[in-house]
């Protein structure tokens, strides 16, 4: 699937799920612009395409701020020109009981995985708009399917993430642009590593008895921004090994 000529933006592209859909999205031919808080995981992402010959450029950021979101946006279409495809992949995670979660807590996670991507679509669709073409990919979570305990507001966010993009995909799907999302379940990343996550006890309980890989998701998204999955819009693409099947 080539996406020769197209800009992609990924956010979140510093490290596990966003690196490798970064470096996906340049072997498919993508102009890539990675966008990451920590600036030093943002340029070795970089880094990465470059040696193995493709383009990309670093901005570091918050995704869920919309002043540093207007400055990586202008950034990336100085760089390549204007945007037509976009990765929604920053977001957090947290483990704890519902009665302790604080409401700054709360605050935090609907900032980063809920209002981060609205603010990146409404900076970026008025190109897509301008060319009458345009792919975006949400990162949502299996969590948000099944639920999930001591996770209450970060399952809460994601559900957003997916009714976000049903909704948007309606409202764009006559404009030639297409929105979807995919919800990762059990997928080895150092997120998941840092996590309370019992990973022996889930890949037994898994239907594949293994956690997937960052690559998994990665493939996914590069099929969602083709040319080939022009028809389907407003769609969930679970990579889950079988754990959600809806």
């Amino acid at each position: 699937m080539s996406l020769i000529g197209k800009v992609a933006v990924v956010t979140g592209g510093g490290s596990g799920i966003g690196r490798a859909i970064s470096l996906q999205l340049a072997n498919d031919g993508a102009a890539v612009s990675v966008w990451d808080l920590n600036a030093e995981s943002a340029e070795q992402t970089v880094a990465m395409i470059v040696d193995a010959g493709g383009k990309a450029i670093a901005c570091a950021g918050d995704a869920s701020a919309k002043a540093d979101i207007a400055h990586a946006a202008a950034a990336t279409r100085q760089a390549f020109g204007p945007i037509s495809i976009l990765v929604n992949n920053a977001g957090i995670s947290s483990f704890t009981p519902f009665m302790d979660i604080s409401e700054e807590m709360i605050d935090r996670i609907m900032a980063i995985n809920i209002k981060g991507p609205m603010l990146c679509c409404q900076e970026i669709i008025p190109d897509m708009l301008k060319d009458g073409w345009g792919r975006i990919i949400n990162i949502s979570s299996s969590s948000a399917q099944t639920g999930a305990p001591m996770m209450c507001h970060y399952s809460a966010s994601k559900g957003g993430v997916i009714a976000f993009t049903k909704s948007l995909a309606i409202e764009l799907a006559a404009k030639g642009i297409t929105v979807n999302n995919i919800p990762p379940g059990f997928i080895d990343t150092p997120m998941l590593r840092q996590s309370p996550v019992d990973m022996e006890k889930q890949i037994a309980a898994s239907p594949m008895k293994r956690a997937g890989g960052s690559e998994d998701i990665a493939t996914a998204a590069a099929f969602l921004a083709s040319e080939q999955a022009g028809y389907i819009t407003g769609q969930t693409l679970g990579v889950n090994g079988g754990r959600v099947m809806p």
